[in-house]
C-alpha cells in the first residue's frame, strides 16, 4: 500500500488534501491525523468493518477499546445514549481538549469500537487541523494513537510514517503536537466519575468543575490490570509507550535518584552498554561524564514544567530508538497534576522495571 502524504502547517492544511483524506476515511480508508495530544489512526466510526482495519494496521489486540472523536455536540446524539448533567459541565469546560468522557453507548456505534461493551469514549480534539478533517469526514471517527501497539504514541508524521508507513492509506502532516501525551479519560456513568487514564487535563481541574472523583487504581501505571474482560479505556490493558530498548524508571528521592542512576550508568556502560539517560533539566550537571560514545543524555525539561516534560516524553524515547542504545534509563518526576499522567506512562513503558530510590 502507498501512503498519500498531505501536507499541513502552523494549524493551516490544504483544503484539496483535507478532502480527498476525509474521501478515504469515508470510502473504508485508515487516515493518520495530528491532534493536540498525540497523532490518531482514525476509521469511520459507524463502519464496524473499517473500524477492525485498525486492529490489523497497529497489531492491537480486539478487546481493547477505541475512541470516537467528533467536531460538533450535535454528533453526541448519534453516539451517546445519554449525556449525565455532570458530562455536560465538564464538556462546557474542557471541550474541545485532551478530555475523553466515556459515556452510555448509542445504538449505531459497532462492537468493534467498544470492544462489546454498553459504553462509548468520546472527545473533541483541540487542534484546528483535526477539527477541519472531522468536519470533511461527517462522522464520528474511531481512532486510538497512530503507532504499532505497544508503541511510544506518535508526535509527528515522521513518528507515523516510521510505525505505519505503507500500512495506512494516508497521513496528515500537522507537524508536531502541542501536548504529547494522550487525552484524560474519565468515566461518567457512574454515581462519581472515575478517571481511568490520566492526561493533560488533571485530576484537579476536573474537580474544580465536578467535585468529587474517584481514581481507578490502574490509573498510576503501577497495576498490571490485564484481566480477561474488555478495559474501559485504552491504555489500562497491556504494555504501552515502550521504546524498542528496555527501559528502567528510577522513582522516589531526587538525591537518592540521581546517586542510583549514577551508579547505574558506570556500570552498564563498564560492561559495555551504550546506555540511554532521560533527566530532568536540573538533573544534567550531576551526571557522570566521560563515557563517550557509551552514554547518549537527553533532556526532558524542567522538573518545574511537568506539561513540557508530557510534550517531549514521546520524541525523547523515540530518539533513543534511533540513537540504537540498548538500555534507556529514565528520572521520575513528582506523581502529581500533569505529573500523574508522565508518570503512568512511564511506569506501562516500564513494564516493571522500576526502581524505588530511598
Amino acid at each position: 500500500m502507498q501512503t498519500v502524504i498531505v501536507k499541513a502547517s502552523d494549524g493551516h492544511c490544504d483544503v484539496d488534501g483535507i478532502k480527498q483524506a476525509a474521501n478515504i476515511l469515508r470510502s473504508g480508508g485508515l487516515v493518520a491525523f495530528p491532534t493536540e495530544t498525540v497523532y490518531g489512526l482514525g476509521a469511520d466510526g459507524l463502519n464496524g468493518q473499517a473500524v477492525r482495519k485498525i486492529f490489523a494496521a497497529k497489531g492491537r489486540p480486539a478487546d481493547n477499546p477505541l475512541i470516537l472523536h467528533i467536531f460538533d455536540l450535535k454528533q453526541l446524539e448519534e453516539i451517546a445514549a445519554a449525556v449525565p448533567d455532570c458530562a455536560q459541565r465538564l464538556i462546557d469546560k474542557f471541550w474541545p481538549g485532551p478530555l475523553t468522557l466515556i459515556l452510555p453507548r448509542g445504538d449505531r456505534v459497532p462492537d468493534a469500537v467498544t470492544a462489546g461493551l454498553d459504553t462509548v469514549g468520546v472527545r473533541m480534539p483541540d487542534n484546528d487541523i483535526a477539527l477541519a478533517f472531522l468536519a470533511a469526514c461527517k462522522v464520528p471517527v474511531a481512532a486510538p494513537s497512530a503507532n504499532v501497539s505497544g508503541r511510544p504514541s506518535p508526535t509527528s508524521a515522521l513518528d507515523v510514517m516510521d510505525d505505519l508507513g505503507g500500512r495506512v492509506d494516508c497521513i496528515i502532516d500537522g507537524g508536531k503536537c502541542s501536548v504529547g501525551i494522550e487525552s484524560t479519560v474519565l468515566d461518567v456513568t457512574r454515581p462519581t466519575p472515575v478517571v481511568l487514564r490520566p492526561g493533560a487535563a488533571t485530576v484537579e481541574d476536573i474537580r474544580s468543575v465536578v467535585g468529587e472523583v474517584a481514581i481507578d487504581p490502574c490509573a498510576d501505571g503501577i497495576d498490571d490490570c490485564a484481566t480477561s474482560t474488555p478495559a474501559r479505556s485504552p491504555g489500562v490493558k497491556y504494555r504501552h509507550y515502550a521504546p524498542i530498548a528496555p527501559l528502567v524508571l528510577f522513582e522516589g528521592d531526587p538525591k537518592a535518584r540521581l546517586v542510583e542512576l549514577s551508579r547505574r550508568i558506570e556500570k552498564l556502560v563498564a560492561e559495555g552498554k551504550t546506555v540511554g539517560v532521560a533527566v530532568v533539566s536540573e538533573s544534567l550537571p550531576y551526571l557522570p561524564s566521560g563515557n563517550g560514545e557509551r552514554l547518549v543524555v537527553r533532556d526532558m525539561g524542567s522538573a518545574l514544567d511537568p506539561s513540557r516534560i508530557a510534550a517531549t516524553l514521546f520524541s525523547v524515547l523515540r530518539a533513543m530508538d534511533r540513537d540504537k542504545v540498548d538500555i534507556i534509563l529514565v528520572e521520575g518526576i513528582h506523581d502529581t497534576g500533569v505529573g500523574f499522567a508522565v508518570m503512568n506512562r512511564l511506569r506501562r513503558a516500564a513494564g516493571g522495571a522500576v526502581v524505588r530510590c530511598s
